[in-house]
């Protein structure tokens, strides 16, 4: 097969792929722009509903927080506790998830110093509620779990995308043609150019976000084969269920996986939803540039047992690729300026969808007309003169 041959068909792969995934690719990259600073548009929003916190001496034992929310729902028997959120600022609520049966992600807002609940999420303005839809129409298009898995599938193939798009690009011959964009142009060639600038210059962070969102959206396979590939293989930790015995105090717990990384921070606590799972409490070193840490301690819920231990300072390859996704996808790696330049990058399926499809539908024309309509007025008729003398 010569050179030829084998860019036309990258070249024709890259084409329609473009075409059949392009219009979910842009709700995806248009969604995850709305979501870069989400979390700041949410914390200011909170910040107006429930009030400014003026810290008042020590912050409250997670328990005391814990059992006053629980009693907030004690008409709703089958309010079940996700985890808790440990605010990491003096003036920052606890931030306790429930779920019941009409929703599955009621967030709670405790004052961490008189324990009185300040609100939820459920009485949130319509600025939640906004980025609630954006968020699941970003990872699922809005139709649950067979949407989640149409979203990782685009993922995979806007990859593709990226790979056949950096090949194709002119810029191997000459790096200055590569950059050029000739506006006063015919129009295809226009969108040709715009579309190769924009696609060379936001390929490697479009892969970052699309790769890392298909991991996610198939984690159940992504994830135990990067395990296999980097010998970083885990068994799942899985408490050792006794009938009739219930769970040891939250303290006791706390204290036991303390000890067993002492100079990091209580970060969050994710309660066992079935009898056998884990109990999984999150820290965070100093030393860590993840807001939540990466750190990890694995508890039986019954007894003192530590199943597993997950330092972000030691962490195995496998760990360490898992990790990175997160600030890879969010942009997070370069602090400000790349979450900003990631704004824009979630409008680059959206400009070069349309620079694509332009130059696809200039393609279904008969060449003459391309010509004719790239000529002016008085040049055309003199070449009509010329062609009929």
């Amino acid at each position: 097969m010569t050179s030829k041959t084998v860019r036309k068909v990258i070249f024709g792969l890259h084409r329609y792929i473009g075409l059949a995934v392009g219009l979910m690719a842009i709700i995806v990259g248009l969604t995850g722009s709305l979501l870069v600073f989400q979390s700041e548009i949410s914390d200011f929003q909170r910040h107006n509903q429930i009030g400014t916190i003026m810290p008042k001496g020590e912050m409250l034992p997670i328990e005391v927080v814990l059992n006053t929310v629980k009693n907030s729902y004690t008409n709703q028997p089958d309010a079940k506790i996700n985890r808790i959120y440990v605010p990491t600022k003096p003036d920052e609520p606890f931030n306790v998830i429930y779920a019941t049966k009409e929703n599955d992600w009621i967030e709670n807002y405790v004052h961490p110093y008189t324990g009185v609940v300040l609100g939820n999420s459920l009485n949130s303005n319509s600025i939640d509620s906004f980025y609630k839809v954006i968020y699941e129409l970003h990872y699922s298009l809005l139709v649950g779990d067979i949407g989640y898995k149409i979203v990782g599938t685009v993922g995979l193939l806007v990859c593709i995308l990226t790979i056949t798009g950096i090949f194709l690009w002119p810029g191997w011959r000459n790096l200055l043609t590569g950059f050029k964009i000739k506006l006063d142009a015919h129009p295809k060639r226009v969108n040709f150019d715009i579309h190769k600038v924009a696609g060379v210059i936001a390929a490697v962070f479009l892969f970052f976000t699309f790769f890392t969102g298909f991991c996610w959206n198939f984690s159940e396979f992504s994830e135990p084969l990067i395990r296999a590939i980097t010998f970083s293989v885990k068994q799942e930790p899985v408490s050792q269920y006794i009938p009739g015995q219930s769970p040891l105090k939250l303290t006791e717990q706390l204290k036991t996986a303390q000890a067993q990384l002492p100079d990091a921070e209580l970060r969050s606590v994710y309660f066992p939803q079935k009898p056998d799972s884990a109990l999984m409490i999150r820290y965070k070193f100093p030393q860590e540039k993840e807001d939540g840490g990466n750190s990890y301690v694995y508890l039986d819920q019954y007894s003192d047992r530590i199943l597993q231990v997950d330092n972000a300072l030691k962490p195995l390859l496998g760990d360490r690729i898992l990790n990175s996704f997160n600030p890879l996808h969010y942009g997070t790696f370069g602090g400000l300026p790349t979450r900003i330049l990631y704004v824009f990058v979630g409008l680059a399926p959206l400009i070069l969808f349309i620079t694509g499809f332009v130059m696809w539908q200039y393609r279904k024309r008969p060449t003459t007309n391309l010509f004719t309509e790239a000529m002016p007025t008085a040049k055309l008729s003199d070449h009509h003169r010329h062609r009929n003398n």
